[in-house]
């Protein structure tokens, strides 16, 4: 045989490897039961500052370039979030001359209303909103450290 055979041979090989005819690539990924991706929630608290939960600053603090975009997940999604609810707070305020006096009243004018559907976060972050300052609020479900 001679040397470009074997390269032919070989290159054939990679195609079809990289193409998905190799083993491994003719079965479809299965998604993760446990998996957030696409999954969506109207769950959302009341904001309550003495309970002292850890509020998320939305910073990108990506620590590994492998896992970066995992760790970049939530506070993109949580900047996402923020900046929609805003304007619908924005709309009912221009609508109804003042912003919702309740959580109550948030959530049947703004989110149930709207219909507004928001990504389910990771790692036990939740969503809450903040009646005072009529804004949405990231927290960890687990109260901060002292």
């Amino acid at each position: 045989m001679n040397f470009s055979r074997v390269s032919e041979l070989s290159i054939a090989a990679l195609v079809l490897t990289i193409g998905g005819c190799g083993p491994g690539f003719t079965e479809p990924m299965q998604k993760s039961p446990n998996s957030i991706i696409g999954k969506t929630t109207q769950d959302v608290g009341e904001f309550k500052p003495e309970e002292k939960k850890e509020v998320s600053d939305q910073k990108l603090n990506v620590t590994n370039p492998v896992t970066g975009p995992l760790e970049a997940y939530r506070p993109m999604v949580e900047r996402v979030v923020i900046a929609q609810i805003d304007q619908a707070v924005r709309f009912y305020e221009a609508e109804n001359g003042k912003y919702p006096a309740s959580y109550e009243e948030f959530m049947e004018q703004i989110i149930k209303k709207n219909n507004i559907r928001l990504p389910v976060l990771p790692g036990g972050w939740k969503y809450e909103y903040n009646v005072a300052e009529h804004k949405i609020e990231v927290v960890n479900d687990a109260p901060a450290a002292p």
